[in-house]
């Protein structure tokens, strides 16, 4: 189970999670197919827990193979980072079961407890920071929920001239329950924070630097949208389009660049890249 969440009972979430009918999960329930691990049955009204485990044996649901491959950059005993191509997402949820880079490398690699430290969007490509054993996950993700992870981004954007750059946005970030858009609150306290910075421009398409200091959901994208200058092919921005998964011919223009970090354990400094450039930039980077 997540971290943290809008529900009061395991159902709830089970229903928002899995690609199964409401009245589907309810007969699971009634019939005892969710267990805990202690391999009990969980009850039908049995409250939402953080962070617990529940298991289910379900069929998986037939799934469109993604077509990119997913490239180790650095991998030692306690994490392993690679750089997530677009449109795979990052861990099991709804639809996407064993079309995720968790899945794929955790078979790929022999590491049945490999598990992500942090997340990326399905179609955000990148870096993306993986720990080997359950005892290395809490001392990592630490590092990202204490901001010591410094995340670097590019992003393809139209350019709007009147926008001067480089500039700082501090803005409220809210995303309701059940929305797929997250908003701008204008008269809310600031609860996100990107520099942004204009690196180079074709007609009126611009590559962005973009340096987030905070984790808010779909912070660039919503960010950006904002300003005006919505990321080259967001499904999600400003308007919501529908995008069969089977088409892979226009990437999201974003791809999380570069992460760095001192390592919680030994205190080794970690410098990771990707070599992505976010579509259709093809250009070289000044």
């Amino acid at each position: 189970m997540p971290q943290a969440g809008p529900w009061t009972r395991l159902r709830d979430h089970l229903v928002d999670r899995l690609p199964l009918p409401a009245q589907q999960i309810d007969e699971l329930l009634a019939a005892g197919e969710f267990a805990g691990p202690d391999g009990m049955p969980v009850a039908p009204d049995a409250p939402f827990v953080p962070r617990s485990v529940v298991w289910v044996h379900r069929p998986f649901p037939d799934e469109v193979p993604v077509p990119f491959d997913v490239p180790v950059l650095y991998r030692d005993e306690r994490i392993v980072v690679v750089d997530k191509p677009h449109f795979l997402a990052t861990m099991p949820r709804g639809r996407h079961i064993r079309e995720t880079v968790l899945a794929r490398m955790r078979v790929a690699l022999g590491l049945p407890r490999l598990a992500p430290a942090h997340r990326l969007d399905r179609l955000t490509a990148g870096v993306l920071l993986l720990t080997t054993e359950q005892r290395w996950r809490g001392p990592y993700q630490q590092v990202f929920a204490d901001g010591a992870a410094e995340k670097h981004y590019l992003a393809c954007a139209p350019v709007r001239p009147e926008l001067a750059t480089p500039t700082t946005l501090r803005v409220h970030l809210d995303k309701p329950h059940g929305q797929l858009q997250a908003r701008v609150v204008p008269e809310a306290p600031p609860n996100s924070c990107t520099e942004i910075h204009l690196l180079d421009h074709r007609a009126d398409l611009g590559l962005y630097a973009l340096r987030p200091h905070t984790g808010r959901t779909h912070q660039l994208r919503a960010q950006l949208n904002w300003l005006g200058i919505p990321i080259h092919a967001d499904p999600l921005y400003p308007v919501v389009r529908d995008v069969p998964d089977t088409d892979f011919s226009d990437p999201l223009g974003l791809v999380a660049t570069a992460l760095l970090f001192r390592d919680p354990i030994d205190g080794k400094r970690h410098e990771l890249r990707s070599s992505r450039i976010p579509p259709p930039w093809d250009s070289p980077i000044r």
